[in-house]
């Protein structure tokens, strides 16, 4: 304790050092923290939107993340209830289950053939129910953008399209799209309906259809066996999802109609099963009991556990990208601080000469002299760690309520500027923990030096 005390008045001694030491410090940490926050939340959003989106894991025929994008039929799931069930009876996986829920994926061509245009689309079937449920993840408490699908007691050739397919099919008017421009058409007779083909295929569903329906648009899909299939669907909704390539391309609509659409009366399968979880952190145990019931109940369907690091590459990416952009600032920032703390340390070692050799000749042990200047710079690192904490949350409260914002590259609408500090106590800690390290370290040498000083040439020294 009278270490500690002695410590203290000789910081104070000189406290225009001290204090400049001390704003170097603080500083240093700050940006540490204010930098940690920002890449704390960009990582745990993004990794929310892709659990929200397809879950923590699924189950996928093997090699249909690898080779099945171009022909997902060929690589679906059957008798995939059972699989459901099974998954939810589990024991060991029921406490950490949300939701499990089957999912198909198909590509196809929509056309408003009404105005003579038709593009390339990326459909989802989904359980409405389930999709909307898994969209309510929100295990970091961050500010979610997912708005779920108002496709909710609709009818069963109900859709939704991204405001890029709105834009591309004319329907921004119809659909009421808000900053949706279109280039306007020249009706031309062609125009005016679809082609034969495509209208005699599509002709059940057209004829339970209103006879006037701006909304509506015709779906041209590949059936399991390659066969041309076309649907009559009703557009409910434009959905703007943020990123543009994806937007282009959206089209989401129910379990049910997307089955009749590939396997007609067929028996109906899907192209995963996702499953979401309470915590990321109950994926290792989850997979692996995922791994070994399969091998045991279902071993006669070749299928695979996926993690949403593995089906989202993008995910990986950001997270290294954003890693190592705060490892080289911490560096950084640790050495600047190494070095003014040591020039400090060493400025006290020289100015105490005197000092440090009368307190050796009354019989001070040189451990007591090193223990001195060692607990002089572990309190500049708790009073540095202290005063950055407290400035880097207020930092962090004027950013979150400033309404900041900038737009990602790729998407198509702005996101708020957010830094959570607390929101990954990980970061402070390991921050904190860090600093006093670094300041130990910088009073290491000089304390050391100062320990050696002879007692004769120290007392003598001017």
């Amino acid at each position: 304790m009278k270490t500690i005390s002695l410590a203290l008045r000789n910081l104070l001694r000189n406290r225009r050092r001290s204090l400049t030491t001390l704003l170097a410090m603080t500083i240093g940490l700050v940006a540490i923290l204010v930098f940690g926050g920002y890449k704390s939340n960009i990582t745990y959003g993004t990794e929310t939107g892709f659990v929200q989106a397809y879950g923590h894991l699924q189950i996928q025929h093997k090699d249909y993340f690898i080779e099945g994008g171009d022909n997902p039929t060929a690589y679906g799931i059957a008798d995939y209830q059972r699989i459901i069930d099974a998954v939810k009876r589990d024991p060991v996986l029921a406490p950490m289950l949300t939701v499990v829920t089957p999912a198909l994926q198909l590509g196809g061509i929509a056309g408003n053939f009404s105005a003579g245009v038709s593009r390339s689309v990326m459909a989802s079937g989904v359980v409405v129910e389930d999709y909307n449920q898994m969209l309510l993840w929100n295990d970091y408490g961050l500010k979610s953008y997912a708005l779920p699908l108002p496709l909710v007691g609709s009818s069963p050739d109900a859709v939704v399209i991204g405001t890029g397919v709105a834009r591309k099919l004319k329907l921004c008017n119809a659909l009421q799209v808000p900053n949706c421009t279109q280039t306007a058409t020249v009706a031309v007779a062609e125009g005016k309906s679809a082609p034969d083909d495509i209208a005699a295929l599509s002709a059940q569903e057209k004829a339970a259809a209103p006879a006037q329906d701006d909304n509506r648009i015709e779906m041209l899909a590949a059936t399991a066996h390659g066969a041309p299939n076309v649907a009559s669907l009703s557009v409910v909704k434009a959905k703007n999802m943020g990123y543009k390539a994806v937007d282009d391309m959206y089209l989401a609509m129910h379990l049910a109609q997307a089955q009749k659409l590939i396997y007609g009366s067929e028996q109906p399968q899907v192209t995963a099963i996702d499953i979401q979880l309470r915590h990321t952190d109950q994926m290792p145990v989850a997979r692996g009991r995922l791994t070994q019931l399969l091998a045991t109940q279902f071993q006669d369907q070749p299928l695979e556990v996926l993690d949403f690091r593995k089906l989202n590459p993008m995910f990986g990416q950001t997270e290294q990208f954003m890693n190592s952009m705060f490892g080289f600032i911490s560096i950084l920032i640790g050495v600047i601080v190494l070095f003014t703390i040591g020039n400090t340390m060493s400025t006290a070692v020289v100015e105490r000469t005197v000092e440090i050799g009368t307190l050796r000749a009354i019989g001070l042990r040189r451990s007591g002299i090193r223990r001195l200047f060692l607990c002089e710079g572990v309190l500049l690192g708790l009073i540095g760690s202290i005063s950055g904490v407290l400035c880097a949350s207020f930092i962090a409260y004027l950013i979150n309520h400033s309404g900041l914002s900038w737009t990602p590259p790729g998407y198509s609408y702005a996101y708020l500027i957010l830094v959570n500090v607390w929101q990954d106590p990980h970061l402070v800690f390991g921050s904190v923990v860090g600093l006093i390290i670094v300041t130990v370290v910088s009073a290491g040498m000089p304390a050391n030096r100062a320990s050696k000083l002879m007692i004769v040439d120290a007392l003598r020294h001017v």
